[in-house]
């Protein structure tokens, strides 16, 4: 990000050396190193937040993708059995016809009703 070479933090250190004295140096060093640490963690959270809202998008897209091909999929076979049905409707309906001539010309007439007198 920075792009900091080794002689100028030498030259910083030598001047913070100077302004701020060898007895706070190490406070303010460490208060520095510790407020660097928090801006790298923070730096990551949201590193790690924009990522994992790109990946919650892109399973959204995934998952509406997936809903299309299985509503495309669904449509596709209920028009294959709609036109299978309608082309099988009319062999049923011969079918149908024809075992009720059938069985009409090969059952004999029975009464409906026997009355049996003792």
């Amino acid at each position: 990000m920075f792009d900091i070479a080794f002689s100028e933090l030498v030259v910083i250190a030598i001047v913070a050396l100077i302004v701020i004295g060898p007895e706070k140096l190490p406070k303010v060093a460490r208060t520095i190193g510790t407020m660097v640490g928090r801006m790298q963690r923070y730096m990551a959270q949201i590193k790690e937040e924009v990522n994992r809202e790109s990946r919650f998008a892109e399973l959204q897209k995934l998952q509406q993708e997936i809903q299309q091909a299985t509503e495309s999929a669904q449509a596709g076979v209920k028009s294959g059995v709609d036109y299978l049905a309608e082309a099988v409707e009319p062999l049923n309906q011969n079918s149908q016809q024809s075992d009720d001539a059938a069985d009409h010309a090969t059952k004999p007439h029975e009464p409906s009703s026997i009355s049996v007198k003792d």
